[in-house]
């Protein structure tokens, strides 16, 4: 963070108008040869993750423990070069564009928001916002787009049965929080196959469930953790309430209790229809028009969906794939890693697509 706050990059083109944000976040204005009332942003995340990295190469991390694993480090140096691009350009293009790069994107309650709190779409307000992420699903050399409901929001879910443990050989006198969870876990898919519209995905899941008993053993209770996932905001807030209510009731209904949180997280990513073709039309005619693919729904989340909701947004994918050279390890992963090739077009089609909204 502190190499990118001292770049010489950045302080050459932020000069007047650089500004730390959140901590460890950076924005500046890259200002045109003429004020046209235009303003457009760029967004970068600059964070790692709490990973050990395994890569044996050159730029691998300094710092044990932690790792670019999301391709965070591509994110930063793509819009670096962006900007450099952008700042040799200045005297040809008009109009206003905001550079972000912001901080704590894998972590609850995200940068975005943070950034979004002090004033980060304000003074001046951009139009549109434009954010780019890896994607090692696609080879190096092309990029993806996808109009409209892109990511999903992403909820954790945690929820504790209390019962009444005891020997395992007297069930009578229990009352058993593994049985009352194994219920509460199968009825709250029915929220989602019988309360949910069809045509809004969504997706309930449980990964983790902690009873330590024994087989002998009924413990006094039962802690869950899971996910949920979907593309509407008011379904998201109503399977919230469904799912609190069908936890609690069951519980009761069977003599224990139910604590049920959910931890609310990111906001589901949509991409301006109009916005994302413009780019896809800018991105053929940068790249190819067989270099450019459509995106499927993708139910991970991205914090980047805040500003989505706020104006008009568009992310998309760089593609980072290399099975020649063994590069296909995914994100969060120990192995993650890029064909260098893809910052070429990282950097550029950054700066392209800029430029292309600030002329229309």
């Amino acid at each position: 963070i502190l190499e990118l706050h001292q770049g010489r990059d950045v302080q050459a083109v932020a000069a007047k108008h650089y500004e730390r944000k959140a901590d460890t976040g950076v924005t500046f204005l890259i200002k045109g040869s003429k004020d046209n009332g235009k303003t457009v942003a760029m967004r970068a995340d600059i964070d790692a993750l709490p990973i050990i990295e395994a890569n044996d190469v050159s730029y691998k991390s300094k710092n044990e423990g932690v790792m670019h694993a999301c391709g965070h480090d591509v994110h930063t140096a793509s819009l670096l070069g962006a900007v450099k691009i952008l700042n040799q350009l200045k005297d040809q293009f008009e109009g206003t564009i905001k550079v972000i790069f912001q901080p704590g994107e894998e972590k609850l309650p995200g940068g975005a928001s943070l950034l979004i709190k002090e004033g980060i779409l304000e003074n001046p307000q951009p139009a549109r916002i434009l954010g780019q992420h890896v994607m090692p699903l696609i080879e190096a050399g092309k990029v993806g787009f996808r109009k409209g409901m892109y990511m999903a929001s992403a909820d954790e879910i945690y929820f504790t049965v209390k019962g009444k443990g005891g020997h395992a050989a007297m069930p009578e006198n229990l009352v058993d929080p593994v049985l009352i969870t194994s219920h509460i876990i199968v009825a709250l898919q029915q929220i989602i196959s019988r309360n949910s519209s069809p045509k809004i995905p969504s997706v309930l899941s449980f990964g983790r469930v902690e009873a330590l008993g024994a087989t002998n053993v009924i413990p006094n209770e039962v802690k869950v953790q899971g996910t949920f996932r979907t593309y509407d905001e008011e379904w998201r807030t109503e399977a919230h309430q469904r799912m609190v209510k069908m936890a609690e009731g069951i519980a009761e209904s069977m003599g224990a209790t139910c604590e049920f949180n959910v931890m609310k997280g990111y906001p589901h990513l949509k991409n301006h229809p109009e916005y994302t073709e413009d780019n896809i039309e800018a991105a053929k005619a940068y790249l190819g028009e067989e270099n450019v693919v459509e995106l499927d729904l993708w139910l991970a989340g991205e914090d980047f969906a805040y500003y989505s909701q706020e104006i008009d947004a568009c992310f998309y994918r760089l593609g980072t794939r290399n099975e020649e050279k063994g590069i296909v390890s995914g994100v969060h992963t120990p192995t993650f890693d890029i064909d260098e090739s893809s910052l070429k077009i990282g950097m550029g089609l950054f700066a392209w697509l800029t430029i292309a909204e600030l002329g229309k």
